[in-house]
């Protein structure tokens, strides 16, 4: 897959601004593609977390007052959980913000497309870094039928070797999989 075409499909205007409703807490990730065949990084959290142990994700995490706005949360996040600096120059669009059904939490998932990444160092927050063929993955796609995901939404689930995506994680995947399909890139 081309890198441009994969860069007009999912660029958009990125709104980073804090919209606290309060009815949830708030939070960001980083969905990090790089590449000449795209890859897509995602993390395997320790199963000793209190929010989403074991789970795959993006990096991220939640806001705090002291971040100006979600992109910086994204942002801080990453750099803090895999040692990744990215800029907000980098960044070249965003999805629609997922909740969380089980621990109250609405995400903001920003994109950043590189030519590379340089090695990744995780934090103790992340049991495991995965670098995933982008569309592989995305071609994955299935319905999640497992009652215990217990959601009134729909709710996907995409596989890579051992591991199910699920959850918020797959909305946003999801997404970007209806963004490409527009495009004709999957």
């Amino acid at each position: 897959m081309e890198i441009e075409l994969l860069k007009k499909a999912l660029s958009s205007k990125i709104t980073p601004a804090v919209k606290y409703g309060g009815q949830t807490k708030l939070a960001a990730v980083l969905i990090v593609i790089y590449g000449k065949e795209p890859m897509i990084i995602m993390t395997e959290r320790p199963k000793t977390m209190n929010y989403h142990a074991g789970e795959i994700s993006f990096p991220g995490g939640t806001w705090t007052q002291r971040d100006d706005d979600l992109l910086t949360t994204a942002l801080r996040e990453t750099k803090e959980e895999m040692n990744l600096h990215i800029s907000r120059q980098q960044i070249i669009g965003q999805i629609r913000p997922v909740t969380t059904l089980n621990s109250g939490f609405t995400i903001t998932p920003f994109i950043c497309i590189l030519d590379e990444v340089p090695k990744l160092i995780p934090n103790s927050e992340i049991e495991t870094i995965l670098h995933i063929p982008f569309v592989p993955l995305l071609n994955t796609i299935e319905d999640d039928l497992d009652p215990l995901h217990k959601s009134i939404q729909e709710m996907y689930t995409f596989r890579y070797q051992h591991h199910l995506i699920w959850g918020a994680s797959a909305r946003m995947l999801k997404q970007m999989f209806d963004l490409l399909s527009e495009a004709g890139l999957v």
